[in-house]
């Protein structure tokens, strides 16, 4: 989804666990991620015992600068935006790595806990437009709480409670560590804000955390963006992770070992926070505070651009034959699905721009290279259940038939399956019909009837009503109950 002639734009994030550059590519509501990188330095180790970044910790990031300050550099990136969060802002000696930063020729901002709680809350808005409920950042020195609604944010806290300060904070015991969390909670005025909403995770340490839960239950789609986790769900790990070796949790893909030594601390606060604030249901957010940081920057009409919208469009431009006809023929299949959910209608949108993300794959093949591409594309504002919605449209559009491949069944009802599949045969007759051409789609239309799929052509179009059009008409007329009827009229009629 990258735009060859798009401006480069990156983020340094110097975090209190890692620092990292992330450098993005492509339309401005959700650019690609055409190189991301970080460096474990552990900034905020020590931190709340000595008051200071210990010299090792420095000297790591100091390396990473320079590196990301290069890389930057040759990359041609138009604009880059260098932030440091709580180590930095809190530490006695911070001033020496934003000293270091400058001499490379980055300018730091060394970004206050609102600011950092307000960019966490704006990054989950720009991957699930709907959020509502709170969002919890948690870094390696600070925690954010963040109430998002509406497409924006409100209230938002601060605490230090980052996941390399907790270790110490248990050290007391259980009963310490909850006094002290529900003692933070209720001074702040955030005791039962969450009762009834959802707990947006983000950071690392959570994120790992959900990894885990995926690999434990066998979780048929690996993507954190968007999975669930209730109450129960934690609790449950909480008593796991003590007895999990070092061997099986090698065996997760994609836990670093220095994010699986936080698990237990980033579970037991998680716990603690749930019970304080009365939310019993989370959901992982794989964009955070630089995905924040961009989408705060936007004007307020990109902002309220949809953004699985906008990166199926840019998948279908840069993988289709041809521009613009997955918006036509969204337009051209619509009267067949009026009585759906905005929800589904905006699935359906999207299938229709990856429609013909699979024609240059063996033809053997391409649907099930359309199920790849729903189930593990780079989308956000969507769930397990839409991504698999999607899996089957594209399957079925792209020559897979009537059945379902696995693990469709996992991820998404019955009826919801059937749907997508009349989304697939209705492109399916679409493309057909067209030849992926716009005068066709433009001419013709669909015609909805009590008992009849009509195909209504002009006299002059009547030649585009070949065989393996009719048997399309018909495949996708029996799938919707209906009788296939070709519909003839005179020109400008």
């Amino acid at each position: 989804m990258v735009g060859s002639r798009a401006p480069r734009n990156a983020i340094i994030d110097i975090g209190s666990n890692s620092v990292r550059l992330v450098v993005y590519q492509g339309p401005a509501r959700l650019p690609a991620t055409l190189f991301n990188e970080k460096v474990m330095a552990g900034l905020g180790r020590g931190l709340a015992a000595t008051g200071a970044i210990e010299n090792t910790s420095l000297s790591k990031a100091q390396v990473a600068l320079a590196r990301f300050a290069s890389l930057a550099r040759e990359m041609g990136v138009h604009s880059l935006r260098t932030v440091a969060t709580a180590a930095v802002r809190d530490a006695a000696n911070g001033g020496e790595l934003i000293a270091c930063a400058e001499s490379l020729g980055l300018e730091v901002e060394v970004l206050s806990g609102e600011q950092e709680a307000k960019a966490a809350g704006e990054g989950v808005l720009s991957a699930i437009p709907d959020a509502d409920g709170i969002v919890g950042d948690l870094g390696g020195g600070s925690l954010e709480l963040v109430r998002v609604r509406d497409g924006g944010v409100e209230d938002r806290v601060s605490f230090p409670l980052g996941v390399l300060r907790i270790p110490a904070l248990r050290e007391k015991g259980g009963k310490s560590f909850e006094r002290q969390i529900a003692r933070l909670i209720e001074d702040a005025g955030w005791q039962g804000r969450g009762r009834g909403l959802p707990f947006y995770l983000v950071g690392g340490s959570w994120r790992a955390l959900a990894r885990l839960d995926m690999a434990l239950a066998n979780y048929p789609l690996p993507i954190i963006h968007h999975y669930e986790l209730t109450s129960a769900d934690i609790l449950r790990l909480s008593r796991t992770i003590p007895h999990l070796s070092r061997a099986r949790l090698r065996e997760v893909k994609e836990l670093s070992s220095s994010r699986a030594a936080t698990l237990s601390d980033a579970t037991a606060l998680l716990a603690m926070l749930l019970k304080h604030l009365g939310s019993s249901t989370t959901v992982v957010s794989a964009y955070g505070l630089r995905e924040g940081l961009l989408y705060g920057a936007l004007d307020a009409r990109t902002r309220a651009l949809d953004p699985l919208i906008v990166a199926a469009r840019e998948e279908g431009r840069l993988l289709g034959r041809f521009p613009e006809h997955g918006d036509l023929l969204e337009r051209w299949i619509a009267p067949l699905f009026a009585g759906e959910a905005t929800g589904e209608g905006r699935l359906r949108h999207a299938a229709c721009l990856l429609a013909d993300v699979g024609w240059r794959a063996n033809p053997e093949f391409r649907a099930e290279r359309g199920v790849e591409i729903a189930l593990h594309g780079n989308w956000v504002g969507i769930d397990a259940q839409g991504r698999a919605m999607l899996a089957q449209a594209l399957h079925t559009s792209l020559g897979g038939g009537l059945d379902v491949p696995s693990p469709l069944t996992e991820l998404a009802p019955p009826a919801q399956l059937k749907l997508a599949t009349s989304w697939g045969l209705a492109i399916r007759l679409g493309q057909r019909l067209s030849a992926g051409l716009a005068g066709p789609l433009e001419r013709t239309a669909l015609v909805l009837g009590d008992t009849t799929l009509g195909l209504s052509l002009a006299d002059t179009d009547r030649g585009f009503y070949g065989e393996a059009v009719e048997r399309r008409h018909a495949t996708l007329a029996t799938a919707l109950g209906k009788t296939p009827e070709r519909i003839s009229r005179s020109e400008g009629a």
